[in-house]
């Protein structure tokens, strides 16, 4: 705790003070045009990665950047209520799903025993069921880091399929008010990959800016 307590005074002397209109200003109110949605792990930064401000991103985190689909009957999830908001109220224009190397989360669904001793974090993952079965499936050929990469590339492509059931976000699709976007971040690299639909993998956002809307899933591992 002594670390966060230096830290905020640290902000309101080197950062809060300098930049005292601008904080001012976001006090009435936010406009951002995109919202990421990204895995709860403190290694994990979203304003760092994509060098935006206060007020630039919605961010939503969760254990695996997962995105429960629509349910009707049921109550809604803080997911889905945070993007309908995003939608409705700040109309952004993009969203992106964010997973990333080494996740924990993407290693309890290749492996489920790790979540024996956590019987709600295991009932969380049933929302990555699609992708475990998936990795079951397809990529019984990889094991090690290419299996990790494999299932948090393909876990970000079902959390879009996830988001299009979800009716604010297949309304806003339809009038073409919103784009989808499947990122994975390479902790060790910095590097940030986007997936491309017509390539059918993921790409460095380096070399390419492909970042359209994903509608096919990827033939292979090459984020290793």
């Amino acid at each position: 705790m002594q670390k966060l307590i230096q830290g905020l005074h640290q902000f309101q002397k080197d950062i809060f003070g300098p930049r005292r209109g601008f904080f001012e200003r976001l006090a009435n109110g936010q406009s951002p045009e995109v919202l990421f949605l990204t895995c709860s792990d403190s290694r994990i930064n979203p304003n760092l990665i994509t060098q935006t401000s206060p007020g630039d991103l919605f961010i939503v985190r969760n254990v695996g950047n997962l995105v429960p689909p629509h349910n009707p009957g049921h109550l809604a999830s803080g997911e889905g209520a945070a993007l309908e908001y995003a939608i409705e109220a700040l109309h952004v224009k993009d969203i992106v799903v964010c997973g990333h190397s080494h996740c924990g989360a993407m290693k309890a669904v290749i492996d489920s025993t790790q979540t024996a001793e956590m019987p709600s974090v295991a009932a969380w993952l049933g929302h990555s069921d699609a992708t475990r079965r998936i990795i079951r499936q397809n990529y019984q050929h990889l094991t090690g880091d290419a299996l990790l990469t494999a299932t948090v590339q393909e876990n970000v492509l079902v959390q879009l399929d996830h988001l299009r059931t979800l009716p604010s976000v297949a309304a806003a699709l339809s009038r073409g008010a919103v784009q989808l976007h499947g990122w994975v971040y390479k902790i060790e690299t910095g590097q940030v990959f986007a997936y491309d639909p017509e390539e059918r993998q993921f790409l460095s956002m380096v070399e390419s800016h492909a970042i359209t809307e994903p509608h096919a899933r990827l033939t292979s591992a090459e984020m290793v």
